[in-house]
């Protein structure tokens, strides 16, 4: 039985998202970020990411983690690659060559695209802020044109099938959208995102996101 540790507001979005996708049953941890209590210390504190029980499980303290039987696996990006491979049917690779393309748009994801958008996201407000974001919008275009090129002409990643790699890629992305004026620059880009948050699972993910509190 898989057991997924994290709230709907962190990066577990992305293994919860592929979950929700393939109906697997999986047991839910919902372990909070340790910032974001007022005293993690308290004996009343939920499970959360500097408690002794999930330390256990991630040494590191971050969300998300998953276990399935006896492996354990701590980063978020990897967790949704296993899941599709194991439980995805046609959501994860179906040759060498499809596992070689996923994990490669994961690696872009992480490395191009996430970094950039979380400093959209998390700009304050403010002209330092402004100047933040336009920095990291200007970071994003380069990426955002290789991906609107390989999309041109595809409804996703990997052509005409939906899988993790546009799971993975789209939450890395998700980050930047409050940037409406980048996005529109890149049409096949915008357009591939809607789809895919427009899919019933996306949607089941972001209500479980939506009544957490914030």
């Amino acid at each position: 039985m898989i057991t997924l540790y994290g709230v709907y507001r962190s990066r577990a979005t992305r293994p919860l998202w592929l979950l929700h996708e393939t109906g697997t049953p999986f047991t839910h941890v919902p372990v909070i970020q340790a910032y974001r209590l007022p005293d993690p210390a308290s004996p009343d504190a939920p499970i959360h990411t500097a408690s002794p029980d999930f330390l256990k499980v991630n040494p590191q303290g971050q969300i998300p983690a998953m276990q399935d039987g006896d492996l354990i696996l701590t980063e978020s990006l990897a967790i949704s690659l296993y899941l599709a491979r194991r439980y995805g049917g046609p959501l994860g690779p179906q040759d060498d060559a499809e596992t070689a393309l996923m994990e490669q748009w994961a690696l872009f994801a992480a490395t191009a695209i996430e970094g950039p958008a979380l400093e959209i996201l998390m700009a304050p407000a403010g002209e330092m802020g402004e100047a933040t974001a336009r920095i990291a919008a200007e970071k994003l275009r380069r990426p955002l044109a290789r991906l609107n090129t390989h999309l041109a002409g595809r409804d996703w990643l990997l052509g005409d099938r939906f899988t993790v790699a546009d799971i993975n890629t789209a939450e890395c992305l998700r980050y930047a959208q409050g940037n409406a004026a980048l996005l529109a620059e890149f049409p096949h880009v915008s357009r591939w995102l809607t789809t895919a948050q427009s899919r019933p699972a996306f949607k089941a993910m972001w209500a479980g996101r939506l009544a957490e509190p914030e």
